[in-house]
């Protein structure tokens, strides 16, 4: 793998000597991490990686990799038998955007962790935390701290850098994908009709959507992110629905955390699963991320964000669908 941008080359190198421990059937092959600010290239990195590998090898994006493993749990009654069913044949296993925030999943996280290792599985993971930074709350983090030293031991920890967020630079995308979607200011698109309301069941607990249109779904900010909703409830209806709206979506700084995390988890699985979005917002996009808190999830959110153009509007005056 060959890369022009010098801040992604030590990302390229560690990947190349993971290639060549796998080719060479190495008993215990490395893993690597690869850690920093968002935007940089880290996913596109893990993706080369894998057009190359020359083993059986499986990408997932975090979220949707532990809602399936709880479901495999569930159906199996074992966490071991759940990664197993999981990798599959797969010797390789990378994770897209790995973090973790909360002390449950922070334990079925180390749990996979050591099985997966424990069974000479590689690890390729992308994150905007080092290691050491995951599951910071300070009343948790010692219990995960073990994980981290495995974290650290077995894998290849690079941190990819630079000054530039890529997102924000690109070009917009073409027909379809998530950055295809659109931001719009207050007033732009009329909202449904109060009889257009559904209540859907992704996961079992009902989810009321403003609107169902063949693939399009609507969604209030409101239903979506203040109630608690959770990433297997995105992951169960974007199947069905390949274009989401989210409407009033209010300037960030006036939105708890919890349903913050919960518009940055909507985002990232839409993101990762090229789902077109179109996003509401209540105030102009110049004041809607103003005074908001630099920190990892929130940067990730706002260069996703920053994939949605400000546009031409015929798509929404003229679209069958809508």
């Amino acid at each position: 793998m060959t890369v022009d941008d010098p801040h992604q080359r030590a990302g390229a190198e560690a990947l190349h000597r993971l290639g060549g421990d796998l080719a060479a059937r190495r008993a215990s092959p490395s893993g690597v991490y690869l850690w920093g600010p968002v935007g940089r290239g880290k996913t596109w990195l893990m993706d080369r990686f894998l057009e190359t590998v020359p083993v059986p090898a499986r990408r997932h994006h975090f979220h949707g990799f532990f809602t399936a493993l709880h479901a495999h749990a569930h159906r199996l009654g074992s966490i071991d038998d759940a990664v197993d069913a999981a990798v599959g044949d797969a010797r390789v296993l990378c994770f897209d955007e790995f973090h973790v925030h909360d002390i449950g999943d922070g334990m079925l996280v180390a749990r996979a962790v050591r099985t997966l290792l424990g069974r000479g599985v590689a690890l390729v993971a992308t994150s905007n935390y080092p290691p050491s930074g995951l599951l910071p709350n300070p009343l948790f983090h010692h219990l995960f701290e073990p994980t981290i030293v495995l974290l650290e031991r077995r894998m290849e920890v690079v941190e990819v850098g630079g000054p530039i967020d890529r997102r924000r630079t690109a070009a917009p995308a073409p027909d379809g994908g998530f950055g295809s979607g659109e931001f719009l200011s207050p007033g732009v698109l009329d909202l449904p009709e109060p009889g257009e309301r559904r209540t859907l069941r992704p996961s079992g607990r009902a989810l009321p959507a403003l609107a169902v249109r063949g693939g399009v779904v609507w969604f209030d900010f409101a239903d979506l992110c203040c109630a608690p909703t959770a990433p297997a409830d995105y992951l169960a209806v974007l199947r069905d629905h390949r274009e989401w709206i989210v409407t009033g979506v209010p300037p960030l700084r006036e939105v708890d955390p919890d349903a913050l995390r919960r518009f940055g988890n909507v985002v990232d699985v839409l993101c990762d699963a090229g789902v077109r979005l179109t996003v509401c917002a209540t105030v102009a996009r110049a004041d809607f991320a103003t005074s908001v808190p630099a920190e990892p999830d929130v940067d990730r959110l706002l260069s996703r964000l920053a994939l949605l153009r400000e546009p031409a509007r015929a798509w929404i005056q003229d679209s069958q669908t809508l």
